[in-house]
């Protein structure tokens, strides 16, 4: 039996649904999900200045799931916001759901698309691909230019144009899968993967399955090098609990 904690790192309660929703459709018999989100923050992810606050709330959440005794750690934003910092933290794995979305797509195919929300948020992505060595294989990115809070006004607008942007990929990209670069999108991995033909990857349902295969494997955060846990020294303010 392991316990997988899923971080929602904004503050929307329906986003950590939706989210933690996914992650229990793929998690194996004998995976518990504990689907999480910060009580302050942000209620979206949108850029740099949202990524450096909601990284904080990304830490608070994994010192609380370590002494929840999780198995490991799902970062569910697709800015991997406060990646490294968690993994200092952590013991257990941490995965966030671009690098794994990324990860997955270069197994299934040569080269993947990106569809996420807002056109600001391109960027994000392209130095994650940068840093996670994937420019190469990305063939294009596209935003269906809204907000990521739109995916859950339940009007559908959101749904259909991550719908129409991903049947655009598969008509101009020559990818061979497309990589969904927002949380909420979620709940649209399947049912685009069956319409389109093609793998279409959720991040979230990707980094339940590499946890668990950490898990499974015995191997947990590397504490040999920049990974070890932080150095000890005071912290004050409104950081002291993170001591």
């Amino acid at each position: 039996m392991s316990l997988i904690q899923v971080i929602n790192p904004n503050t929307s309660q329906a986003m950590t649904e939706t989210i933690g929703a996914a992650a229990r459709a793929v998690a194996a018999p004998g995976t518990d999900i504990l689907a999480v989100c910060p009580s302050q923050g942000v209620p979206s992810i949108e850029g740099h200045f949202d990524e450096a606050i909601a990284a904080v709330g990304v830490l608070e959440q994994v010192k609380l799931g370590k002494a929840q005794g999780v198995s490991g750690h799902i970062i569910a934003c697709f800015g991997d916001p406060g990646l490294l910092a968690a993994r200092e933290l952590a013991s257990g794995p941490v995965i966030g759901i671009a690098e794994a979305a990324m990860h997955t797509a270069t197994l299934v195919a040569t080269r993947f698309s990106i569809v996420t929300t807002l056109p600001r948020t391109l960027v994000i992505a392209r130095h994650l691909l940068q840093q996670y060595g994937f420019t190469h294989h990305c063939a294009a990115l596209h935003a269906i230019d809204l907000p990521v809070l739109a995916l859950e006004d339940g009007s559908g607008v959101a749904q259909e144009k991550v719908r129409q942007r991903c049947m655009q990929a598969k008509r101009e990209d020559g990818s061979g899968a497309i990589v969904l670069g927002c949380g909420g999108m979620a709940a649209l991995a399947q049912d685009l993967t069956k319409e389109l033909g093609l793998p279409v990857i959720d991040g979230v349902s990707a980094a339940v399955k590499m946890v668990e295969s950490l898990v499974a494997l015995g191997f947990g955060t590397s504490k040999h090098g920049d990974l070890d846990y932080p150095l000890q020294k005071p912290l004050s303010g409104a950081f002291q609990h993170l001591n």
